[in-house]
């Protein structure tokens, strides 16, 4: 099976081209180079889109802008492409990449998301001495995270990504990519007004 894999949920979108398991290429960039990261990692692997088994897409938790884009795409694709898609959680992928270690994505205003899904600040995270915490928000709370003892890996660890190959591994009941859903954890800041 032939899945194009990708996630757009935090600051930096991984890509991936994964078939049967194995990682034919993958890219790291922004949410607005996504397209062109797919049409080279599909030159790349010597193959045409028109050959995809099926789609792979992070919904978040993360951006709201990033999640929007990855899911439109994913929905473009799977449209044009008439391939099923997969939804998978960006901290599941990102746990994936760090296997026992804690995923903790940077949710900006001073919060962050981790496994429930939840959002909290971070000094309301608690974490057990010695846990590994991985992810933007490990990075950018790390002096409070490390403070209370935990550890959290170099800010070039690649453990940091949540890496599209882990989406596709993680990939299960695929389905219309019309029917994929963003995973928000937060309430919308706009208001509807009434009048």
């Amino acid at each position: 099976m032939l899945i194009l894999a990708f996630d757009t949920a935090t600051d930096r979108a991984t890509s991936a081209l994964v078939a049967d398991g194995e990682v034919l290429g993958e890219r790291v960039s922004r949410a607005s180079t996504l397209l062109e990261d797919v049409d080279a990692l599909l030159r790349r692997a010597g193959a045409h889109a028109t050959e995809l088994d099926a789609l792979a897409v992070g919904v978040g938790p993360g951006s709201f802008t990033g999640t929007r884009i990855g899911l439109a795409a994913a929905r473009g694709l799977a449209l044009a492409l008439e391939v099923p898609a997969a939804g998978v959680s960006t901290l599941e992928a990102l746990a994936g990449g760090a296997p026992g270690a804690l995923a903790v994505i940077d949710a900006k205003r001073r919060e962050i998301f981790v496994a429930g899904p939840r959002v909290l600040a971070p000094s309301d995270l608690v974490v057990e001495p010695g846990a590994i915490l991985v992810g933007d928000g490990a990075i950018r709370y790390r002096e409070l995270f490390e403070a209370a003892g935990a550890e959290v890996p170099a800010d070039d660890d690649e453990r940091h990504l949540p890496r599209a190959r882990f989406h596709a591994a993680l990939a299960r009941d695929f389905v219309s990519a019309e029917l994929l859903e963003p995973m928000y954890v937060r309430q919308p800041d706009a208001k509807a007004v009434t009048r």
